[in-house]
């Protein structure tokens, strides 16, 4: 057999360290639509199953924490990954595991995505995990992505508007990582824009969008956080990352408007681009 004188192209990879959702609008599934539909190759550490569909969350079922351990392992011994994004992590004891992992094979780019409560309301990670979240993985982000009532509970502050936003993500950056994306899709505004706060240069930067009426919200979280990890993967800066990744919720959103799966909040359209 010929050897072909192109050398291999290489994917961009992107890992996800998330809860599965059997209905397929958030967790892993929506993450690795999101990677897909954004050119990378997606990985999945799956850290915990939920029984779920467009209604709430009926069921839970923790992964052990070494086996999490292990399929972070196999992916980083064997295939490497460009990105992290991390998603729901159950307990303290989980996240320790996680963070553990993540330093001992250098983990860059990661996107931490600090999931607490689930589009319909049901909550996702133990009590203790919270201060968890603060002490052992907001140190290796490269950014964290709250949405309000997310920043509320790490922040410990009430958040209702705009200044609000910009003490929180204060707050939350001296966790030690490098940037804070404020999500304002909660508040009472007019449009639906997110804040970056870029630790380092103590810079903010607004990415206004167009407020979508739509009652297809589910996995809009972790969609955006995967958008995120995603370009970074592709070698953009932070902001530029952002700020890409928000064009894609954005048209997700739209596009899934006009769609309707199940009886509750159904998901965004992740590939709208090729089967619209």
């Amino acid at each position: 057999m010929e050897r072909s004188a192109h050398p291999p192209r290489a994917y961009r990879r992107v890992l996800t360290i998330a809860g599965s959702d059997s209905g397929g609008g958030a967790g892993i599934q929506a993450d690795l639509k999101t990677f897909a539909a954004l050119e990378c190759y997606g990985m999945s550490a799956v850290t915990a199953l939920t029984a779920q569909n467009t209604l709430g969350v009926s069921a839970i079922h923790p992964v052990p924490p070494e086996f999490a351990a292990a399929q972070i392992a196999a992916v980083f011994e064997d295939i490497g990954a460009d990105a992290v994004k991390i998603g729901m992590l159950y307990s303290a004891r989980l996240i320790r595991v996680v963070a553990e992992q993540l330093r001992k094979y250098g983990a860059r780019h990661i996107v931490l995505d600090p999931v607490m409560v689930a589009q319909s309301g049901d909550r996702l990670l133990e009590d203790d995990a919270v201060g968890a979240i603060r002490e052992y993985l907001m140190p290796l982000a490269e950014v964290v992505t709250p949405n309000v009532p997310e920043a509320e509970v790490l922040a410990g502050r009430r958040i209702t508007g705009l200044a609000d936003m910009q003490t929180a993500a204060r707050d939350l950056a001296r966790g030690g990582s490098e940037a804070v994306l404020m999500k304002g899709g909660h508040l009472e505004e007019a449009d639906s824009s997110d804040l970056l706060y870029l630790c380092r240069d103590n810079r903010w930067v607004t990415f206004p969008a167009e407020r979508i009426a739509s009652r297809n919200t589910h996995g809009t979280g972790c969609t955006l956080s995967s958008a995120i990890a995603a370009h970074l993967a592709r070698g953009e800066d932070l902001e530029a990352a952002v700020r890409q990744a928000k064009i894609y919720i954005t048209a997700a959103l739209r596009a899934g408007a006009a769609y309707r799966l199940g009886n509750g909040h159904g998901p965004v359209h992740h590939f709208f681009r090729y089967w619209e």
